[in-house]
């Protein structure tokens, strides 16, 4: 083994140096600063910063992935000190909100198949497991790509005991996912891992980028002995032949060994394996995709829209929209460990990040120069999980496995797979007729916004004392996250009192609840 893998392999150990405070607002402001020269070079004038309960739910949903409780939003909205938006972010952050929440966006961008194939899905379990146990640990994503990249491979009767709830975390799912064929294997590595979509090299030279067929197929070629032992499907124990470093490519009757895609080639007397020397190469600082993709790929999560979008579309006729910003974060990404949190927080702490996305002027209408937060559809995951958060639901450990054939669904699985949308982006994502439909007459909602079986109607109703205002107040804090507008709760509270449709003032705190869960406002981050 090289004296070089061995230091690579020390240097994992070696704990990422801790951060302070100081790091994340000195690195926001940075960012701020490279974002308002482009600003003031498009003479676009930026978005003022949103406020209290308009970032609470905003972030609340990006890294908590539902809406805030509304006595966490009453409590927020109280609160003077200055640093509030930072301890928020912290707290959520050190939270199971979290680990919940981007095990599901983890799981999304490395296994995009479970989204398309319900057959796939019996593979969510074990590699959900697997994301909840690094994010639960703080892992760095460099660590995390390193045990995807070099897992082990289980012996025969294993693989088919990861599909199953209450399994043991693994990685696997990754190569099962990609039907342990080379070539898939390496596309997927290529695209998730490092933003290029390599893929189209496969059967010829890329069209409209540098890469060629040789290219792809080397790059392929790291994962030529890997091969399923005996039967089973997708499902089948994974075996890898270490002596098998060649692949044919095919229809052209030459085979080429194992190159990394910036070139670099290793000779056969290197220890390791082709998979470790890959991870070896793909998580190193001197890597000039790694760090870049990953931190676009959280940019785009928290915007909406990556400094190169689509994130995973790194040519040289997609180039970013703010290459100094996103060179910056990679730099930064690099020196404190790789270390997803820390870009987390300097992007929550950004003035860009923090922006209403309300159109103030004339020049905000391009979403690229981040002059104004975009508006984003929730996902399946959000809308689910923070319809629960305002009707009371607590649902029991079974709803959040995923669906597959032969088992009855939850509720949980028909809202996924009714907005399930993963073609369009989180900008353009728009709720169809049928889907609204469905929600505002689905039993789920119809119990929610019932005063005999609703716990936060009851709630509401039932707390003497009240005034009309304050009820309705409650609603809208429960659902939207804010407080009702003046001309809003005018209106609302003479519907009440003249007692709504039916002359019963509590049906109709339930008929303003129902339309607040249906609203199209319940329905996005903004």
């Amino acid at each position: 083994m090289s004296r070089c893998f061995l230091l690579w392999s020390l240097a994992l150990l070696v704990q990422a140096p801790a951060v302070r405070a100081d790091d994340i607002d000195d690195l926001a402001g940075r960012v701020d600063r490279l974002i308002e020269q482009r600003l003031l070079a498009e003479t676009v004038t930026a978005a003022p910063v949103a406020g209290d309960a308009e970032f609470l739910r905003r972030v609340y949903l990006d890294l908590g992935g539902r809406i805030p409780p509304a006595s966490r939003v009453r409590q927020f909205l109280a609160e003077t000190a200055a640093d509030k938006r930072r301890r928020v972010v912290d707290e959520l952050l050190d939270s199971s909100l979290y680990v919940m929440h981007f095990s599901t966006v983890w799981r999304k961008a490395l296994l995009p198949e479970t989204q398309s194939d319900p057959q796939t899905r019996v593979l969510v379990p074990g590699f959900e497991a697997w994301l909840r146990q690094k994010l639960s640990e703080d892992t760095s994503y460099s660590a995390m790509v390193r045990e995807i990249v070099t897992v082990s491979l289980a012996p025969a009767g294993v693989a088919g005991e990861l599909s199953r709830p209450g399994n043991r975390p693994s990685p696997l799912a990754f190569y099962q996912a990609k039907q342990i064929k080379p070539e898939n294997l390496a596309a997927s590595m290529s695209r998730t891992f490092l933003g290029i979509r390599i893929e189209c090299a496969q059967c010829h030279d890329h069209p409209f980028d540098k890469w060629k067929q040789d290219e792809f197929w080397s790059f392929a070629a790291f994962f030529a002995g890997m091969e399923r032992q005996g039967q089973g499907g997708f499902l089948a124990a994974i075996r890898e032949v270490s002596e098998r470093r060649e692949l044919e490519i095919p229809g052209t009757g030459r085979s080429v060994r194992p190159v990394h895609l910036d070139g670099a080639k290793f000779g056969p007397a290197r220890g390791g394996g082709t998979r470790r020397l890959l991870a070896h190469w793909m998580i190193s600082d001197r890597n000039p995709y790694f760090a870049r993709a990953a931190v676009n790929r959280l940019w785009a999560h928290q915007f909406g829209i990556g400094l190169v979008d689509p994130p995973d579309d790194f040519t040289a006729d997609n180039p970013p929209s703010h290459a100094r910003v996103l060179e910056l974060l990679a730099t930064e990404f690099v020196v404190h460990g790789f270390d997803v949190r820390f870009i987390l927080r300097a992007i929550a702490a950004t003035k860009a990040y923090q922006r209403t996305s309300r159109r103030t002027h004339p020049s905000q209408s391009n979403l690229r120069l981040f002059s104004r937060m975009a508006v984003r559809g929730l996902s399946p995951e959000q809308i689910y999980d923070s319809l629960a958060q305002a009707v009371g639901h607590v649902p029991s450990p079974s709803d959040r496995q995923p669906a597959v054939p032969g088992q009855s669904e939850t509720p949980r699985d028909r809202v996924l797979e009714l907005f399930r949308d993963e073609s369009s982006r989180p900008t353009q994502k728009r709720t169809t007729i049928l889907q609204a439909l469905a929600l505002m007459n689905s039993d789920f909602t119809a119990d929610a916004t019932s005063v005999d079986r609703s716990r936060t109607l009851a709630a509401v109703v039932g707390i003497p004392g009240l005034t009309t205002g304050d009820r309705i107040e409650a609603l809208y804090l429960v659902t939207l996250g804010r407080r009702p507008r003046v001309e809003e709760l005018k209106r609302l509270a003479g519907y009440v009192d003249g007692g709504g449709a039916t002359g019963d003032r509590r049906q109709a705190l339930g008929d303003i609840f129902w339309a607040l869960l249906n609203s199209s406002e319940f329905l996005l981050n903004h």
